[in-house]
Order: structure tokens, then C-alpha cells, then sequence
């Protein structure tokens, strides 16, 4: 599938077809005829996170077929095959062709076939010499060297990873230390870079490393999700280097032997206790080395730098581009998600889903089908979860606001015995908390029977007890006994028709 999205982004900030056909892994007649295409239906960036490529697709080729496109053929196989005796382009041509008619697919003529095969196979020889232009690449890649920090507590070295970052038009130069090279260094140098040189190339050209590029084959490039999101913030495009191919970034290749002799091997010897005193001594060894006259021309790094390529680099946002983490997750029953000390919740509606995570030094953000559905602002440490009352189902909105003092107030609405009841259950342990479930099954009973009734029944049960029960009072409610009104004449009628009896009849004596 064709990133039309990708496309008509890079175009809104105008970028050559060529750069955009490298970037995006299309042909430029491809790029050319999207560009057109979208300018008949009026498509411009930005474009809807709802409106997906296969939307665009539909909407700038409504009567595209399937199989309409000519197969390409696989040029580094016939390259190879080339090399077995007796194999011709004749027969290689014959065998495409019949793997076109079993796919329905059109095949190339054989003169375009061979014409392109020519041009492949004279690029595998050629080497190509790019004149930069000012402010347009960065080329940048991990040096193949490392320096150490001394361990305060273990006294152990631990590696240091040189960043090294190149402008090719003026050669000028960045590098910083770094304790691994994971996706979040990876693009915190970048950011540094940018700082460092006041400016954004409209070119970023990486190598082909996990963190920065997942796949980049002659057909498709996928690049890291959370690298991308750096790329479009800053406004550039990411054109990776072809695998084991060096000569695609010729300057920053150059820069990691020279700095690794200028920096690396200088600072050799020298025992560092920490990252910020390693780079520190980078920085001005890194100085050194900008500062340096070139060998075979007049001037510097740092002098061709201010002179020829600062003012073509595009300008820096007004705020630095805060790393982004990005990680999938399945939505549990608790319908909480973690950024690995802390718990935070999402809407209760996605539990079973699947969810895209993307974490920053601040905040964390939950992403279902593109759209952001749970934010929290993140914290240090939080023993319990961090609830959103709107995330919760309403049984559960209700035992997040669970206090003394909310049962106390409900209670004082309700009676005195009720209130009696209530702060004998919060009173009668040790901590309050540990009366806050009979608490709430108290409120339950009056949602079930009515508050008039729990009133009487509470009363009722004081009347028996003066530490009652959850038990007794469900059982009174249950047997209706707080319905029965007590037998106040009982005594009266007893004293009007009851037997009287005489002193004699007290003495034993006769009536």
C-alpha cells in the first residue's frame, strides 16, 4: 500500500519529488501522479487521522483495477543468476514472463527489461559524487567505539555510546555520550543535535538501526513509530541509508573515524564518574575539532558552518520535541495500563481491546483506532492506581468517593440510629478504613429497603445491643421485624383482669 498520507505530507513542506519517491520507497512518475491527482480532488495536508491511505486510495483512483500495474522484476536475482553459466537475459526474460501469466499480471517487453536491468547493474559499480546543498541533509549514526564511566557504588566501568551527527555541505559536527542506544537516546540526540546546530535540515539520514528503522527494503520502508513522530515534529523527512551501504552517508561515516581519533582516542586515559562530566569533555574536544582549519582548504568546520549553511536550515519549534515511548496493550478487566511503576486508568468501555500506549517524560497517553481515548499526567510513585472517576462503571464511581466523612453525612440524613450504627462500625477498629465495607453494605440495605425502614431497623437493634451488627440488621430487615410495632397495652390489660389475691392467701393461712 502506497503512504499517500506520507506523501502529501512531505509535499505540504516541500520537498522534490526525488526525496519524497526515496523516502516514501515509490517511483517519482508515482509521486508525480499522486501529487496531480490529489490536486484535481483538492486533497491537501493536513488530512483527517480518520482518513486512512486505503480512504485516499479510493478517492484518488476510483477506477483503479487490481493487477493493472506492470510486475517488476527481482533485478538482484537476475544479477546473480547472471553469474551461472549458460544463463542469458533471453532465458531470464522467458522465465519472468511466465511468472507474470501465472500471476495475471502484465510483464515488461523485452527491451525495457533488459534496458532496466542495464541501469541496475551499472549501479551496483557506480559511485555517485552528491554535491550537498546548505541546510539540506544531517547524517547521522552511532560511533563503532565506546568510552566507560566509572560506577560510584561499584567502582565498575560501564559503557559510554558516542552519538555523531554530520551537516555534509559545511562538515560540521556533533557528538554526545549516551549509557545505551535505545529508542529513547536515540532520539533525545537528535533533539540535542537540532539544539546544538540552532537549526532543522529538511533531510535526516539515519542507518538502518532497530530503533530508528524496522524494515527498509528496495520496495518498503518502515520506520520507528515513536522516530517518525520526532520526524514530523521538527518538519523533516527520514531517508534511511541502504543497507550496508555506507557510501550513502559518506560524511557522517567519515566523521565517526575522524572524531573517534579526536575525541575517543584523547580522552582515552581520563576517568569519568559521570555522563554529564563525560560529555562535558566531549564538548570541548568536540570545540577542538570544529574549530580545526581543514588540511586542504581555507577555513573551518564551525566557520564554513556560519558562513555557508546557518541560515538555510529551517528554524527549531518553539518548544524541543519531548521523547515518546510507544508500546501496544490489551485493555484488562481492572481496565488499567501501566508505564512500568505506576497504573493508570482507561474507559471501562475498552476492556478486551487493544491499545497503542505512548509515554513521555510527562505524560501517558492511551490511542484506540488512531484516536486518544485516556491521558494522565505521570507521577513518580503511586502505591495505588490512578482512577479517572468518567473511566469507572457507576458501582465503582461510587466506592471511589468511600470516607468517613461522606458515610457520616449520609448517615446524619437518614436518623440517629442509623448514625449511631454507622460510627460504631468506623470507630470499632483499629483504622477507620477497615469499617468502610459495612459502611457500604449499610448504604446497600437502604438502596434494597428503603431508609425509613434501615432507620428502624437500626434502632431496633440498639435496642437489643449497643454494638450491632451488619448480620443483625440484615436479618430484622429480612424478617420484616422492623415493621412490627411493639405491645405498649400489653401491661395495662393484665392489671384490669387479672387475679387478686389477699394477705392471708400470701401467709398461707385460709380466705
Amino acid at each position: 500500500m502506497i503512504d499517500y498520507r506520507e506523501i502529501l505530507r512531505l509535499k505540504s513542506l516541500n520537498h522534490t519529488v526525488s526525496h519524497v519517491a526515496v523516502s516514501v520507497g515509490n517511483s517519482r512518475n508515482t509521486i508525480s501522479e499522486v501529487y496531480r491527482r490529489a490536486e484535481v480532488h483538492e486533497i491537501e495536508w493536513p488530512i483527517p487521522d480518520n482518513l486512512t491511505n486505503m480512504d485516499l486510495q479510493r478517492i484518488l483512483y476510483p477506477d483503479r483495477k487490481t493487477h493493472e500495474e506492470r510486475k517488476l522484476p527481482d533485478y538482484e536475482y537476475i544479477y546473480k543468476e547472471l553469474a551461472k553459466p549458460g544463463v542469458t537475459l533471453t532465458l531470464l526474460w522467458a522465465e519472468y514472463c511466465s511468472s507474470c501469466e501465472s500471476e495475471n499480471v502484465i510483464p515488461y517487453q523485452s527491451t525495457q527489461f533488459n534496458d532496466k536491468y542495464h541501469a541496475f547493474a551499472a549501479s551496483k559499480k557506480a559511485t555517485l559524487r552528491i554535491h550537498h546543498k546548505p541546510g539540506e541533509k544531517m547524517e547521522v549514526d552511532w560511533a563503532g567505539d565506546t568510552l566507560h564511566v566509572i560506577n560510584n557504588v561499584t567502582g565498575e566501568p560501564m559503557k559510554a555510546y558516542l552519538f555523531v551527527t554530520c551537516l555534509p555541505c559545511s562538515l560540521y559536527g556533533y557528538a554526545e555520550a549516551f549509557p545505551d542506544m535505545k529508542s529513547n537516546h536515540w532520539i533525545q540526540a537528535h533533539v540535542n543535535a537540532y539544539k546544538f546546530f540552532g537549526g532543522v535540515t529538511r533531510i535526516l539520514i539515519p542507518d538502518n538501526l532497530k530503533t530508528g528503522v524496522i524494515k527498509n527494503t528496495r520496495t518498503e520502508l518502515v520506520l520507528n513509530r515513536s522516530y517518525h513522530e520526532m520526524a514530523e515534529y521538527y518538519g523533516t523527512a527520514i531517508i534511511p541509508a541502504r543497507p550496508r551501504s555506507p557510501k550513502d552517508k559518506p560524511s557522517a561515516e567519515g566523521s565517526v573515524g575522524v572524531m573517534a581519533t579526536w575525541i575517543i582516542a584523547a580522552l582515552r586515559n581520563r576517568k569519568f564518574f559521570s555522563y554529564a562530566e563525560l560529555n562535558e569533555s566531549i564538548a570541548e574536544k568536540l570545540k577542538e575539532f570544529n574549530e580545526k582549519p581543514f588540511q586542504k582548504k581555507e577555513g573551518s568546520r564551525l566557520l564554513a558552518f556560519e558562513q555557508e549553511e546557518k541560515s538555510f536550515l529551517m528554524p527549531l519549534p518553539t518548544s524541543s520535541y519531548e521523547t515518546a515511548i510507544w508500546s501496544d496493550a490489551t485493555i484488562q478487566t481492572d481496565y488499567l495500563i501501566t508505564d512500568g511503576k505506576n497504573k493508570y486508568s482507561v474507559p471501562h468501555e475498552y476492556i478486551g481491546k487493544e491499545v497503542e500506549i505512548r509515554i513521555t517524560e510527562k505524560c501517558i497517553e492511551v490511542f484506540y483506532n488512531h484516536l486518544r481515548i485516556a491521558s494522565h499526567v505521570r507521577v513518580d510513585y503511586s502505591p495505588d492506581p490512578i482512577y479517572t472517576p468518567e473511566h469507572m462503571p457507576e458501582n465503582h464511581r461510587k466506592y471511589l468517593y468511600y470516607n468517613t466523612d461522606t458515610f457520616i453525612q449520609w448517615a446524619t440524613d437518614i436518623g440517629t440510629a442509623t448514625t449511631t450504627v454507622i460510627k460504631n462500625f468506623l470507630y470499632s477498629h483499629k483504622v477507620e478504613q477497615q469499617g468502610y465495607k459495612s459502611c457500604a453494605s449499610l448504604m446497600k440495605l437502604a438502596d434494597r429497603y428503603s431508609t425509613k425502614r434501615l432507620e428502624a431497623a437500626c434502632e431496633k437493634s440498639l435496642s437489643f445491643t449497643p454494638n450491632p451488627s451488619l448480620k443483625n440488621i440484615t436479618t430484622i430487615l429480612k424478617n420484616k421485624q422492623d415493621l412490627i410495632k411493639p405491645k405498649t397495652n400489653q401491661s395495662k390489660a393484665s392489671a384490669q383482669y387479672g387475679i387478686k389475691r389477699n394477705s392471708s392467701y400470701c401467709r398461707g393461712g385460709e380466705q
